[in-house]
């Protein structure tokens, strides 16, 4: 995987951030989802390289091989406005003051809330397949509840953890051939490791609390995504048949954007990633 990129641990403040990056021109940033890590990029990257960007695939703080602080009670650790802060972090790092940003599932969050924090370090942003953290939750239906039940286990205490890390290779499932190999052994080793999956748990505690707090507050102040924006959703997905059109929510927060469907299930980067990678290497070449 990632034939030709460099890989390091960035050392941050209260973090550390596992970190590849490779390619030359318009840097770009990759967020991943749960419970992936950056490998889940390995098809789309290589592919962004060859259209001109330079590419960076951080996994998320406490995912993978990035490590978080201490938990704590109000889960601020692990709140999006922390881990977009460590993205910002790795960027300068890397000497990049302005990016564009992609950001899916969980890293979608990450991606609003970094483009609402800091305006001044985005270029562009794609969110995909994801909408604000409030907006699901005002939207609650026994419909939502069945199909994204997780959300709320995952937000009960001590549980969750140990149903989960008695037996990782039953709850997380995986498959190695459209995985690819070493994306699927890389995120093996993740999902086995409790401390890895405490975070991955405080992530969505976070949500149901801290994050969804300071988007209320976000939204109450009308702050809201000034760059342009692209949604995409997995047309093999939930997103659609569960609100309709995702960029009428969108267009809420941010009032230029566009987005379509793709024609994939919901690892969109690992199952379609020629179209994932034409549709990000278009919206980034204004």
């Amino acid at each position: 995987m990632f034939e030709g990129f460099e890989s390091e641990v960035v050392r941050l403040q209260e973090s550390s951030a596992f970190v590849r990056h490779g390619g030359e021109g318009p840097p770009v940033v990759l967020l991943h989802g749960h419970p992936r890590t950056s490998a889940t990029w390995h098809r789309v990257a290589p592919r962004l390289v060859e259209r001109g960007f330079t590419v960076v695939c951080p996994d998320l703080r406490g995912y993978g091989r990035s490590r978080g602080p201490a938990f704590t009670a109000d889960h601020a650790g692990y709140a999006k406005r922390a881990v977009a802060q460590d993205v910002v972090a790795v960027m300068r790092h890397l000497g990049h003051e302005r990016f564009m940003l992609a950001g899916h599932d969980r890293g979608g969050a990450v991606a609003l809330r970094l483009v609402l924090d800091h305006p001044e370090a985005v270029r562009r942003v794609a969110l995909i397949d994801c909408l604000p953290i409030s907006e699901h939750l005002s939207r609650i239906t026994a419909k939502f509840a069945t199909q994204w039940w997780h959300w709320f286990f995952f937000a009960q205490p001590d549980v969750p953890e140990r149903v989960i890390n008695a037996d990782p290779d039953s709850w997380y499932h995986g498959d190695p051939k459209s995985m690819g190999q070493e994306n699927h052994d890389e995120w093996r080793a993740a999902t086995r490791n409790p401390d890895v999956v405490r975070a991955m748990l405080e992530d969505y505690r976070a949500g149901l609390t801290i994050d969804r707090r300071h988007e209320e507050a976000d939204r109450a102040a009308g702050t809201r995504i000034t760059c342009p924006a692209l949604a995409l959703w997995s047309l093999r997905d939930d997103l659609e048949d569960l609100y309709g059109d995702p960029l009428k929510i969108w267009a809420d927060w941010a009032p230029d954007v566009t987005g379509h469907g793709i024609d994939a299930g919901h690892h969109v980067a690992e199952q379609s990633p020629e179209a994932l990678t034409s549709s990000l290497a278009t919206f980034f070449t204004p």
